[in-house]
């Protein structure tokens, strides 16, 4: 294993934002809605838990309260693109995806209509309204549909840079946006591209990638395993999909082995993604992180990355097993 300038290559730990992330994204909103008056706002119900409440008091007109009538919502949005608007419908995970699935698949993807969904709170970070607002098969159906892409903000550096990508991104585009995380992962100055994975850090001997809230979790574990004289490879894919094959098999080619980390079920999600990719094209060893097929429970992420293992002890635990160390 690699065991020089040890220290140099170590990551700064995650640090806390003074805002949440939905702030910012609220803010974003706004600020684009101003220049181009396409934007148009849906909403079921939830416009202060999302931080849209601005949005609605500025732009009245073009923002569409549906109530709680999520399938409904999706219609409409359809048919608002259909009319050369850009409509962004918001709702939790599992009522912006799993409720409104039909809709979406044949109003929105089948039709090829670049409406923007947003749901909110993915995965453990549902916290204390438990199981049925817990989602952690939202990417995994949105992934199965045809022209949808995916896109997951691990903090509001990562929003910024990606936001007007999202929004004028000529396919229909889900994005898990975190409501009440303030962690900060990236120091401003990146540039990321929807379909791009991000280097966190070159590495030899193993390759980690992460998304979303696994980010932090991931950049602690690396840390770990570089003090032990394991150079690490840290990626975001920040993009589930389109899938950014080329990275991931250099990866495979380059460190022999990949751990994935994701705040989603291994089913179908992250994890999911980089084995179909490996398999097809270059068989290395991966191990997935995540939830291992269970509905979500009341509890706070800490006590619920615990439970589902998926903290940064998980991650390098998981590395030095495929290591063999």
């Amino acid at each position: 294993m690699s065991n020089k300038n040890i220290e140099a290559r170590k990551l700064p730990l995650p640090t806390q934002d003074e805002r949440e992330i939905r702030d910012v994204y609220g803010e974003l909103l706004l600020s684009l809605a101003e220049e181009d008056e396409r934007i148009v706002v849906l909403n079921a119900d939830l416009a202060r838990s999302d931080s849209t409440l601005k949005f609605k008091e500025r732009f009245p007109d073009r923002f569409i309260d549906v109530g709680v009538a999520e399938a409904n919502m999706m219609g409409i949005a359809a048919g608002l693109a259909n009319m050369g608007l850009i409509p962004i419908a918001h709702s939790f995970t599992p009522f912006a995806t799993r409720r409104a699935y039909d809709q979406i698949t044949i109003s929105i993807a089948y039709a090829g209509l670049p409406v923007k969904i947003v749901g909110t709170d993915p995965g453990v970070t549902a916290e204390l309204n438990g199981g049925t607002h817990m989602s952690f098969e939202d990417a995994g159906i949105m992934r199965n549909l045809p022209n949808m892409v995916i896109v997951e903000p691990a903090d509001t550096h990562q929003l910024r840079s990606l936001f007007k990508q999202i929004i004028y991104h000529n396919r229909p585009v889900y994005t898990r946006l975190y409501r009440r995380r303030k962690d900060r992962f990236f120091n401003g100055n990146e540039n990321f591209e929807i379909g791009k994975i991000f280097t966190i850090k070159d590495g030899k001997d193993i390759t980690i990638i992460a998304s979303g809230l696994m980010v932090g979790q991931s950049i602690i574990a690396t840390n770990m395993l570089e003090d032990e004289g394991i150079s690490v490879r840290l990626l975001n894919m920040h993009t589930l999909k389109p899938v950014d094959e080329e990275t991931i098999v250099k990866a495979a080619k380059e460190t022999g082995r990949i751990v994935v980390a994701e705040n989603h079920s291994i089913l179908n999600g992250w994890g999911s993604a980089v084995c179909e990719v490996v398999t097809e094209y270059y068989p290395v060893p991966v191990a997935r992180i995540g939830v291992r097929d269970h509905f979500g429970e009341v509890g706070l992420t800490d006590f619920l990355l615990e439970k589902y293992k998926m903290t940064a002890k998980d991650i390098y635990t998981a590395a030095k097993k495929l290591l063999n160390i």
